[in-house]
Order: structure tokens, then C-alpha cells, then sequence
């Protein structure tokens, strides 16, 4: 029987190494699920502000692009490519004048000269002058 009794204390004891270490684990696993939580929280703030830096990089972008520096740039190339069709007119919203440079290339031919001339001109002036003259004053024709 005392064999039975130390068999029977050390599988106790055993028992209770094993409630120990679950235990522990059990702490253990506790502590770093807190810690995956944390890191995963700082991961979604600094994807969640590197998202917003992105939109606000697109916007900036977008408005760039609508801007009167980009619409000077189309419209110098435009009217230097395809100047004889006014295209450059009517990218400005002048579209009576878009229509006068496409009868004056059909009837006597000076819709590309006209258009080749307004192109240098455009892209020669500065993003502020051009927009201050074609854009906001709405200057037609030189």
C-alpha cells in the first residue's frame, strides 16, 4: 500500500505540475494575444494614417491636374498638334472662337498658323499669367 501511496503522491504531484504549467502557459499565451493586440492596433493607425496621407496625395494630385498650369500645358500642345481644328479653344470654353479658327482653316487656311502661334504663346507665359489671362479674364484670341 505505501506503494500505491507514493504512486498515487507523485501523480498528484504530477497532476499539479501539469495544472501549474497549464497554467502558466494559459498566462503566458494570455500575454502575448495582449501584446499581438497591441502591435496590430499601432499596425492599423499607421495604415490608417498612411491611407489618409495617400487621399490627400491624390487630391493635391487631381487638383494639379485641373488646375490652370495643366490646362495651360493641354491647351499649348493642343493648339501646336491640332491647332488648325481650334481643339485648344475649346478645351479653354471658348467654343465661339474654337468654331471661327475651324472656318478660317477650311476657307483660307490660317487655323494651324493661328494655332502654332497661340501654343508657343501659351507655353511661353507663366502658370499664373496664363491663367490669369486665358482662364479668369477670359482673353480669346493672343
Amino acid at each position: 500500500m505505501s506503494d500505491e501511496k507514493n504512486l498515487s503522491d507523485d501523480l498528484n504531484d504530477m497532476l499539479g505540475d501539469a495544472k501549474e504549467g497549464a497554467k502558466k502557459a494559459a498566462d503566458k499565451a494570455s500575454e502575448l494575444a495582449g501584446e499581438a493586440k497591441e502591435k496590430a492596433s499601432e499596425f492599423a493607425e499607421d495604415a490608417k494614417e498612411t491611407a489618409s496621407e495617400f487621399a490627400e496625395s491624390a487630391k493635391e494630385t487631381f487638383n494639379d491636374m485641373t488646375s490652370g498650369e495643366n490646362k495651360k500645358v493641354l491647351a499649348g500642345i493642343l493648339a501646336i498638334l491640332l491647332g488648325t481644328f481650334g481643339v485648344h479653344k475649346f478645351i479653354l470654353g471658348y467654343t465661339k472662337e474654337g468654331i471661327i479658327q475651324i472656318l478660317l482653316s477650311v476657307l483660307c487656311g490660317l487655323g494651324g498658323i493661328l494655332g502654332l502661334i497661340e501654343g508657343i504663346i501659351y507655353l511661353t507665359k507663366s502658370d499664373e499669367e496664363f491663367y490669369n489671362t486665358y482662364q479668369v479674364g477670359k482673353k480669346p484670341w493672343f
